[in-house]
């Protein structure tokens, strides 16, 4: 994927300023992320601090659109400023893809970081972005837990590994397989947080049953609790009477956890990550790029008040 370009508009909205504050100097037709990146360096325009968050998109359900969620999201944050590390978890590689990426290209990816002990820096790759860096994925990957299974302390092995690099990031974004293992085991003891997108119909509450079922076990086997769980509905179609009706009844069972914001079914969308682009790339005025942006606006601002809280009361920690 070539690297994007923006209009003095959309790199204004980014850096949270007007247009016409960018000094005459620095202003251009069309900006690079590179360009993007030094404005805001020379500028000083930096996003709010929510400290280090390790956030993990996963549901047991598939087809709930979580790859295409999880990379745009990655993506929208790297452009508003936070440096951010994706983590491809799933062995068909489907969120490097989206970022333009083939996970066949890449020789080492995470399987060798938790079962041969390489460095997890000799892993990372390069985005775009400048601030946007990730860790690929291929079939390779499908071996991680058989591999993982002997291991001594093989719940902790990739929150351990995070340990070397995870100073240099404001966000890890992990995008897991649609299934449970050994290697969603570790994702989860290595998250803060938890998004699960889910679809509007009444199969997924099986998952999230299930789902929240693990999670409940891993705070009283494992001593991990998660900071936020937060339920995105992906891909609502409010035409259909069914939709609106596992709408209400997420609202009625998981009130606490369900996001206010609705990502709505739109065919950018899905074509964009089909394209191996994410949607802010392929068309940033979509119904898609929109109710990403939208879900953003409503949960950096309890991810950063949370930590200014923890550290007023000195309880924050490296990870948030």
């Amino acid at each position: 994927m070539e690297a994007p370009t923006y209009s003095s508009k959309q790199v204004a909205e980014m850096l949270g300023v007007t247009a016409k504050s960018i000094p005459a100097a620095l202003r251009k037709d069309a900006y690079g992320p590179e360009d993007v990146w030094e404005l805001r360096t020379t500028l000083n325009k930096f996003p709010p601090t929510a400290g280090l968050r390790r956030q993990l998109f996963l549901n047991f359900k598939g087809g709930t659109g979580k790859t295409s969620l999880s990379t745009s999201y990655a993506w929208r944050l790297a452009e508003l400023g936070y440096a951010v590390l994706l983590i491809d978890l799933d062995s068909q590689g489907h969120a490097t893809k989206c970022l333009g990426y083939e996970g066949e290209d890449f020789e080492k990816t995470l399987l060798d970081v938790l079962v041969r002990k390489t460095p997890l820096v000799q892993v990372v790759q390069k985005s775009t972005l400048p601030n946007l860096d990730f860790i690929p994925s291929n079939l390779s990957m499908s071996t991680v837990d058989l591999a993982l299974m002997p291991m001594s302390g093989r719940e902790f092995k990739l929150r351990n590994a995070l340990k070397d690099v995870e100073a240099q990031y404001d966000f890890i974004v992990f995008d897991a397989p649609p299934s449970f293992g050994l290697l969603n085991l570790n994702a989860l003891m290595a998250a803060n947080d938890l998004f699960v997108p889910v679809l509007a119909d009444f199969l997924s509450f099986h998952g999230l049953k299930l789902l929240f079922e693990t999670v409940q076990s891993l705070e009283e086997d494992l001593n991990h609790v998660l900071d936020h769980v937060f339920i995105v509905v992906n891909s609502f179609n409010a035409t259909f009477k069914l939709a609106k009706e596992a709408l209400e009844a997420l609202q009625t069972h998981y009130p606490e956890y369900l996001l206010p914001t609705i990502i709505r079914q739109c065919t950018k969308f899905a074509q964009a990550s089909s394209e191996g682009r994410p949607v802010f790339v392929a068309d940033p005025t979509s119904k898609g790029a929109s109710d990403i942006q939208a879900m953003l606006d409503n949960v950096l601002p309890r991810l950063v008040a949370a930590h200014a809280a923890a550290v007023k009361a000195g309880t924050a920690t490296k990870a948030g």
